[in-house]
């Protein structure tokens, strides 16, 4: 697996791990939903990821 695999896939399970709680849980965890979407968005702008920097570190692949 790639690292913009790796991204992907954290990024996805976040949403629907968030999603689930704030359904479930509380309303509040929508907020960390929020959060992921606009980190996404961030990294395409200015190219810095942490989640990237975290699977680089775990040693996936570029």
């Amino acid at each position: 697996m790639k690292v913009s695999d790796g991204v992907r896939v954290m990024a996805g399970t976040f949403v629907l791990i968030s999603l689930a709680l704030g359904h479930w849980v509380h309303h509040y965890w929508f907020f960390f939903t929020a959060f992921v979407g606009v980190n996404l968005i961030q990294s395409a702008f200015t190219h810095f990821c942490p989640a990237e920097m975290i699977l680089k570190k775990m040693g996936l692949k570029e």
